[in-house]
């Protein structure tokens, strides 16, 4: 009743905003961002908003992309029907941290908003990060729409399998659009990425360490 298996998170995407906006909504959305994001927006009948990220000045302490918290309480109205936090980011890398993402809860609470969370990156992360899932955050479940995919993880990009998790009663219109869209991801790829998801913690831990290293070589050339 909550998972949709979909081609990718790339049409997991479409098929949430498609379930769940209606014309005339404005959906939140952080740029620069992923490719798709503005556009599913306006396929779904919906218009994007856009929040800036900043990148760092130079000589800053910090190296995060920051945004206005001002501007993007202002980007909330009655018309808001979701926002999309794509963590960490593409292409920024910014990691969206737990003070920033209950700011986001705050809003979505207030404006009764969808948290729309592409969370494909969770897995990669170093010097030290680590993921917050905005679901987990206090009064989060019933109002997030996560997204996730074996592509990245498991570089298996070309596999095409994809997912949803998302309450029940948003489940319900997310699966009806992947139905008419797609139909199904393919049964022996989903078989595929169920045993890899079943893989012991190492690997994980082996893939970000991995990274690691190849990015610390390039930075010292």
């Amino acid at each position: 009743t909550q998972i949709t298996v979909c081609c990718g998170s790339t049409e997991a995407a479409i098929s949430t905003l498609l379930g769940i906006v209606d014309p005339g909504d404005e959906v939140i959305i952080f740029e620069p961002f992923y490719e798709n994001y503005g556009p599913d927006a306006i396929l779904s009948g919906a218009t994007p908003k856009f929040v800036k990220l900043r990148e760092p000045r130079a000589g800053a302490k910090s190296s995060d992309w920051t945004y206005d918290p001002a501007e993007l309480a202002a980007a909330f109205s009655n018309k808001t029907r979701a926002i999309i936090i794509n963590t960490p980011n593409n292409p920024t890398g910014k990691i969206f941290r737990r003070g920033e993402l209950e700011e986001i809860a705050a809003l979505c609470r207030k404006w009764d908003a969808i948290a729309v969370t592409d969370e494909i990156y969770d897995h990669i992360l170093y010097d030290g990060e680590t993921h917050v899932a905005m679901a987990s955050l206090d009064g989060m479940a019933e109002r997030t729409v996560t997204i996730n995919s074996v592509s990245k993880t498991f570089s298996v990009t070309g596999w095409r399998v994809g997912w949803t998790v998302a309450p029940a009663d948003l489940t319900n219109g997310i699966r009806k659009v992947h139905d008419f869209l797609t139909v199904g991801a393919a049964a022996p790829l989903q078989a595929a990425a169920a045993s890899a998801l079943a893989l012991p913690r190492d690997y994980y831990q082996d893939l970000a360490s991995g990274y690691a290293r190849r990015r610390d070589r390039l930075m010292s050339i």
